[in-house]
């Protein structure tokens, strides 16, 4: 696979990995050490980032942007991307957590992330959870003034059937540019479901999270078969780690998801980008499906 990639007819060129900081203020980095994480992987080709306001209990972006203060060219080097549309019970006055996608919510948070993040801009921002209460047209009418302001270059969604990135499609001047989704060998419902042919449709590439199931495909017995078969796959491919057959596994998929790499450590990401250069065949793919699901096609 090429390592940048268009992610929509009409939107933006994008890393083919992306590196995802939901779990930034666990690696107990200095804004200096981060600055020099951040400096390796972009040397790796790995460009773009991936957010969210409530990351953290809502410190990551903060933290991000500080370490960007160090040295500001390098933001130009960077993809921005964030999420918003859940307030925690991290918030004030929230005894629950709750969706909200609301045209004052969804523009002020876009404008916090800017702020914590010290850009001007964000190249994409995304609704984060489906949101039972969406007005279509409220949240359309915030991603058109931030979109007309600058603030925002491009919009998509996450978690999202076909029929709510449908709506909220409709209500748009303009095209949403990816779903950011669970896919994994121990997660393959947006496989079968709708969503990716979707995006297949639409020629848009969808975002994988949680590829590696949180580590739970390494630790949770019953993956052994999986890990196995992983294994297997990887010594018939020369892969290095089984970690690099799971996102070839991903990106043999036909709409091309973009996987998220949740590490901290740099090894670990260098180990994850050489999976680009890795072919996963047709038997080889569904050996995988099988050792996951624990049952073969119907």
């Amino acid at each position: 696979m090429e390592q940048r990639t268009r992610i929509a007819p009409q939107g933006p060129e994008f890393s083919s990995m992306i590196c995802g900081y939901w779990r930034l203020m666990e690696w107990g980095m200095t804004p200096q050490q981060l600055l020099a994480f951040i400096d390796q992987h972009v040397e790796l080709g790995i460009t773009t980032v991936d957010h969210a306001d409530i990351y953290g209990n809502y410190q990551c972006e903060a933290a991000f942007g500080e370490a960007l203060k160090l040295n500001p060219s390098l933001r130009d080097k960077l993809q921005l991307v964030s999420k918003c549309g859940i307030s925690t019970t991290a918030a004030p006055g929230n005894p629950i957590g709750h969706y909200i996608t609301d045209k004052a919510y969804v523009i002020a948070q876009a404008e916090r992330s800017l702020k914590n993040l010290h850009t001007d801009s964000l190249d994409l921002l995304l609704i984060h959870r489906p949101d039972p209460l969406m007005n279509a047209d409220e949240t359309a009418e915030a991603f058109t003034a931030l979109h007309q302001s600058g603030k925002v270059k491009y919009f998509g969604v996450s978690n999202f059937t076909p029929a709510q990135f449908t709506l909220l499609q409709s209500r748009l001047p303009f095209s949403l540019v990816t779903n950011q989704v669970e896919i994994s060998p121990i997660h393959q419902p947006a496989i079968l479901d709708g969503t990716l042919d979707q995006c297949q449709q639409l020629r848009i590439k969808p975002m994988a999270w949680s590829c590696l199931g949180g580590g739970g495909l390494f630790n949770d017995p019953q993956y052994q078969p999986l890990r196995d078969e992983l294994q297997k796959v990887a010594e018939e491919t020369g892969a290095e780690t089984i970690d690099q057959v799971v996102y070839a596994w991903i990106m043999r998929l036909p709409s091309r998801p973009l996987p998220i790499l949740g590490s901290g450590k740099i090894e670990r990401i260098a180990s994850a980008w050489k999976a680009l250069s890795l072919d996963i065949n047709r038997q080889q793919w569904f050996r995988i499906r099988k050792a996951a699901l624990g049952y073969d096609v119907p």
